[in-house]
């Protein structure tokens, strides 16, 4: 069996941050450090608060910090409510927190993380990228701790908040252009696969007969995303942020493309845009793992796996 991957979670938890999360911690193939939390789907206080409670529902124990509340450079762009709700993560009621928020900053708290590790660190990364830049920034010495970050953000063919630009991306595009450039390995889990990944209503209905307690929540948190997508027109509900998960467990379920993508951070209509040299025309060496394809069907059978093993008793 080989060893588990040793990975700090950031996201801005939003339902898929929080589904994402229930499979990291239930997989035998990840050892969750830490968690830290981020602006984007709902203000950074909402999102720790989001964080904690995810926690307390999954039996995570661990060190969870809040991040930065605003861009590095921009203005704050957050997700309207419609999307997640006003809380960030509306439906069932959820476990008040069982860990209190750490003292640090997301930033401090990554930076001593991978200070006390003995192996190298991947960071999941499913919101803004404003934290991690802001470790980079902070720690460049550090740099050479970290694996890979594994993303949720981009799309090489088209954006879903522009028609350039993802939302993670555009809500803190120097943030983003700072990672790619970072020289650390990126696995990109953009629009192009993320859209493909969809939990249908059958999905939803299995899930639901699981009958755990966890299950019991995924299902109604499910429910609720699945009728904003519905309105959109979508046939289901995308788990996009369980791609950058499934990416480090399960990448055989996964079309992959190794290509060097780049940040767009000025342009008028293209701000936000993952600019990715799909036909290798530069001289540039890839600097990313693009997640082109998925087989939908397996990687919704494992989430209902991952969801299941928290009937065992642990």
């Amino acid at each position: 069996m080989n060893k588990p991957i040793p990975v700090i979670l950031d996201a801005d938890p939003g339902h898929d941050d929080a589904i994402a999360w229930v499979v990291a911690n239930a997989s035998k193939d990840l050892k969750i450090l830490a968690c830290t939390a981020v602006n984007g789907n709902c203000n950074v206080y909402k999102a720790a608060y989001n964080s904690q409670r995810i926690m307390a529902l999954i039996g995570l124990d661990v060190p969870v910090a809040r991040g930065r509340n605003c861009p590095l450079y921009r203005q704050r762009l957050q997700a309207p409510t419609n999307v997640h709700g006003e809380s960030g993560l509306d439906g069932p009621p959820l476990p008040e927190p069982k860990r209190e928020l750490d003292s640090r900053s997301a930033a401090q708290l990554m930076a001593d993380v991978l200070k006390e590790s003995d192996e190298k660190v991947t960071i999941v990364a499913t919101g803004p990228l404003t934290n991690v830049a802001t470790l980079l920034l902070g720690y460049p010495e550090l740099k050479e701790k970290i694996q890979t970050i594994s993303i949720m953000g981009g799309g090489i063919k088209y954006g879903n908040w522009t028609p350039a630009a993802e939302f993670n991306i555009l809500v803190d595009p120097e943030a983003a252009d700072i990672v790619f450039r970072s020289g650390i390995p990126v696995i990109m889990a953009g629009l192009d696969v993320t859209e493909k990944a969809l939990v249908y209503p059958e999905d939803v209905e299995a899930i639901r007969q699981i009958g755990n307690p966890v299950s019991e929540i995924v299902w109604r948190w499910l429910e609720f995303f699945y009728k904003f997508h519905l309105n959109l027109g979508y046939p289901g509900a995308p788990m996009h942020d369980l791609c950058a998960v499934m990416a480090l467990i399960h990448p055989e379920v996964f079309r992959i493309e190794e290509m060097y993508v780049e940040v767009e951070t000025e342009g008028y209509y293209s701000v936000g845009q993952t600019v990715g040299d799909i036909n290798h025309i530069t001289d540039h060496q890839p600097n990313t793992r693009a997640l082109m394809d998925v087989d939908r069907r397996r990687f919704i059978d494992l989430m209902i796996d991952y969801i299941r093993s928290y009937s065992e008793v642990k």
